[in-house]
């Protein structure tokens, strides 16, 4: 007899709690009393998107392939398929040949950045991105910072396989560390190219396509495996002007212990033409997508 006035009450004051409105001033001073949080700089923005690229790489290993079993098959393959042919033996024909093919892989591995790229859109995570209060380009030099590591390893890789089988580099630790620098700027540089693709392109197969069409004749066509003094007039015009023609041969000299400065130069200029011109592409497409 005695719990059911209980029940009506206890029923009575829920309905009161939930029909009553919030305070304003309570309300206010939970929403606006509070500072916001600052806002990230560019910087900070960058290397968090750069680390978010490390981080896939933690949870997919399988992605550092191309930057170790890759270099690897092709310094060994180029050095013992060439070398005797070309400089009577592998020890003789390294010494050129391993910088170049540094060059080569290190611009070949820069197409994965498009693919990476193409495929966060199409999974819907640039949506997100975009919404977000930051410097807008942070999660494209976020992806490209995160591949300059990737970079690093491969280099590093391609360097012990060629110390091993007979490299010896005559400008030491600080020629073989310039000339991987030199390389990472121009990489860098260079993978902007495949940001504009993999914001371009609508499926990632069109933007590896797409890549292998305009990397294959640009890294083949150069000084990587011969000197192009052998080579045809018209084709030694192409060649000794080839981007990949400059790189190599500054980190050629470079890890020689010489100071090629025209080549260096040349080197630079067309990673500030790449970065400049695909740069500016690249986030027009990223602002409109």
């Amino acid at each position: 007899m005695s719990t059911a006035p209980t029940t009506t009450t206890t029923k009575q004051d829920a309905a009161e709690l939930l029909l009553e409105a919030p305070k304003v001033d309570e309300l206010a001073a939970l929403l606006v009393a509070k500072d916001r949080p600052p806002r990230p700089s560019a910087l900070s923005a960058s290397f968090t998107f750069g680390w978010r690229a490390m981080l896939k790489i933690k949870h997919v290993p399988e992605q550092l392939f191309d930057v170790t079993a890759f270099p690897i098959m092709m310094v060994l393959m180029y050095a013992y398929l060439f070398g005797g042919a070309l400089a009577g033996s592998v020890s003789s024909y390294i010494q050129f040949l391993l910088p170049g093919v540094l060059v080569m892989s290190i611009v070949m591995i820069t197409m994965y950045t498009g693919v990476a790229i193409n495929t966060d859109i199409s999974k819907g995570v640039f949506d997100r991105f975009r919404t977000l209060p930051m410097w807008r380009p942070a999660p494209m030099v976020g992806y490209l910072l995160g591949d300059v590591v990737r970079y690093l390893i491969a280099s590093v890789v391609i360097l012990a396989v060629g110390l091993i089988i007979g490299y010896r580099p005559q400008g030491g630790v600080l020629g073989v560390a310039a000339g991987v620098v030199l390389l990472m700027i121009f990489s860098f540089a260079f993978s902007w190219i495949w940001t504009m693709f993999g914001l371009m392109l609508r499926s990632e197969k069109s933007v590896m396509g797409v890549s292998m069409m305009v990397i294959f004749p640009l890294t083949f066509l150069s000084n990587v495996f011969v000197d192009p003094k052998t080579m045809p007039g018209w084709l030694q015009a192409f060649v000794n002007n080839s981007p990949v023609s400059h790189v190599a041969t500054a980190v050629r000299e470079l890890m020689a212990g010489n100071w090629p400065g025209a080549d260096i130069a040349w080197s630079l200029g067309w990673a500030a033409l790449f970065l400049v011109a695909f740069g500016t592409a690249t986030m027009r497409l990223y602002n409109r997508k």
